[in-house]
């Protein structure tokens, strides 16, 4: 009769605990980063008035009969499940989407403290810390590297408030970009002394694509002479550039009149004068026999007509223009002054093979910068050119120069190396030559100016990322994660936090989202995975227990008065 005395007792005390449990519980319904407790029941030790025996001969086994003696709270277990996780417009705010713990430590990383709760803020020096103080663990960006190390041992993280970025060079220039290879093309300048005939267009942009042989016949005064095209020789009367062709006609013009002169004006055009002293000019301009290139006579044969001597008038082509394109990009020196960066693209030449076939072409680049700025380490010189030759594919073959060095003549450092990137050889990666437009897709360099800090935002890998006002933005720092084990094992502290036990296991650390840990959500916390509906089901089916076990002990007690009432 004692023991379902005890019994009954032993029922009350372990749904009292059961009742502490869930009640802690309710209380930290709206604590972030909150994980509930469960009570677990067990029962105790029975008392074995027989034991079970075999089965034997004829007579069959026994089972034991064993009277119990109670209960008794075994554990109580924290469940670990995921929180719901709430948006709240403070950008420190971090909640765990996963699992793992954040790192924190309220002695500089000597022992460490575990916590579901990413409510941080910073403080005065900057440290990144709980509302109770404790600073969060993590790796800071390395100022030498500029590279945040993973691999490192963890440490207090502290981004100290006024924080400045010093201006960086610029260092290289990378462009990506077509020049056009077609025969029409819309990006066009009007020609150069130096330009080669077998790459220039009319007024239109339709290319003349002068072959060997070709070119014009020029007749003055009744005397006639042709002028051909040579791709690799200006001998004699065969003209290559603009400026062989030019000085051609203009000795031809001259055995007629002796102050005749042939230029090339700014509108891009041939241009004849015969000023007074010489004889009138009658000219005709027609197409080479068996070698007219009709859209080469037509651009020439405006210079048709009579040019009375002394007479202000001219006799002018049409425009001839050249293919061509510009980008520009501006650069940094040390002190974080902007410069201009012009670089020019002009179609220079073709690329031919033994057999007299085209195989690429060449386009010449000029480089220039504003003065008092100098290029190319020449004194005064603020430009630079060079030569890119692409292949039969359009892909790259090869650039000069591949560097440049400039001097900004400002007080920043003396000849700052700019590497040149326009692409691989045989790649399609940078320039690029197909008959399409000419356009620049990207260009792009590595320096900027200085800079303060202007904000901070966490992305889902628990990185501090730095946004400055010059623009730029990089990681100042990665908050640390623990995973382990067993969970369930860590021990609470209170103020949120939870510290290592013989049975959860050694931490893990490492960054978010890697190894088994979750990924961070920033401007957001965890909510308290408490379910409401389940705990005030659970208080019910507890109260429910503590009455059945009271009512056992009232009925012992019954019992026995009862037995005392057998001697009266």
């Amino acid at each position: 009769m004692m023991r379902s005395l005890w019994a009954g007792v032993s029922g009350l005390q372990a749904h009292q605990i059961a009742m502490d449990v869930e009640g802690n519980n309710i209380a930290n319904v709206n604590t972030s980063g909150f994980k509930y407790s469960r009570a677990n029941f067990s029962d105790m030790l029975s008392q074995t008035a027989k034991i079970a025996t075999a089965p034997q001969g004829n007579l069959g086994g026994k089972n034991p009969m064993q009277v119990g003696l109670g209960t008794e709270v075994n554990s109580v277990t924290r469940i670990f499940s995921q929180g719901s996780v709430q948006a709240t417009g403070k950008s420190t705010d971090l909640a765990i989407q996963g699992d793992g713990f954040f790192v924190v430590s309220q002695d500089g990383g000597t022992t460490y403290k575990y916590s579901r709760n990413g409510d941080f803020v910073f403080d005065s020096d900057g440290n990144f810390v709980t509302n109770n103080g404790l600073v969060a663990q993590g790796w800071v960006r390395d100022p030498e590297t500029g590279k945040i190390d993973t691999s490192a041992p963890i440490q207090n993280i502290q981004i100290k408030p006024g924080l400045t970025t010093p201006a960086k060079p610029s260092s290289e220039v990378s462009i990506k970009a077509n020049l056009n290879a077609g025969n029409l093309i819309e990006n066009m300048s009007v020609m150069e002394t130096t330009d080669r005939f077998d790459v220039l267009f009319n007024a239109e942009g339709k290319a003349f694509n002068l072959k060997n042989g070709q070119g014009i016949t020029l007749t003055v005064n009744g005397n006639s002479k042709d002028f051909k095209f040579d791709q690799s020789s200006n001998a004699g009367d065969n003209f290559t550039t603009v400026e062989d062709l030019r000085q051609d006609i203009e000795n031809f013009l001259q055995q007629q009149s002796g102050t005749a002169t042939v230029s090339i004006n700014d509108q891009g055009k041939f241009e004849i004068k015969n000023p007074a002293g010489g004889a009138d000019l009658k000219i005709n301009v027609g197409g080479v026999a068996g070698g007219d290139n009709e859209l080469f006579t037509q651009a020439m044969t405006s210079l048709s007509g009579t040019l009375t001597t002394g007479s202000s008038g001219a006799k002018t082509s049409q425009v001839i223009n050249a293919a061509t394109h510009a980008s520009s990009i501006d650069i940094f020196d040390s002190l974080g002054s902007k410069h201009t960066v012009r670089m020019e693209f002009r179609k220079a030449e073709y690329q031919y093979d033994n057999n007299n076939t085209k195989v690429g072409a060449a386009w010449s680049i000029k480089i220039s910068v504003p003065q008092p700025g100098e290029i190319g380490g020449t004194p005064n010189a603020n430009e630079l050119k060079g030569q890119i030759i692409f292949n039969s594919d359009g892909s790259l073959s090869s650039y000069t120069p591949t560097s440049i060095t400039y001097t900004a003549n400002n007080g920043s450092s003396p000849n700052q190396t700019v590497i040149l990137d326009l692409g691989h050889s045989n790649k399609f990666d940078g320039l690029t030559s197909f008959d399409s437009p000419s356009n620049t897709a990207g260009i792009s360099q590595d320096g900027y100016t200085g800079g303060d800090i202007d904000g901070i935002r966490i992305d889902q890998s628990g990185t501090l990322i730095g946004s400055f006002t010059n623009g730029r933005s990089f990681g100042l720092a990665q908050v640390a994660m623990a995973k382990f084990t067993n969970n369930i094992g860590l021990e609470s502290e209170g103020g949120n936090v939870f510290v290592q036990t013989a049975n959860s296991g050694e931490p893990v650390i490492g960054q978010a989202a890697a190894g088994g840990r979750g990924f961070v959500q920033s401007s957001s916390l965890e909510m308290s995975n408490v379910d409401l509906s389940r705990s005030l089901t659970q208080l019910i089916v507890i109260q429910r227990g503590f009455q059945a076990n009271s009512k056992t002990i009232t009925t012992s007690d019954q019992m026995l008065n009862t037995l005392l009432q057998l001697k009266q």
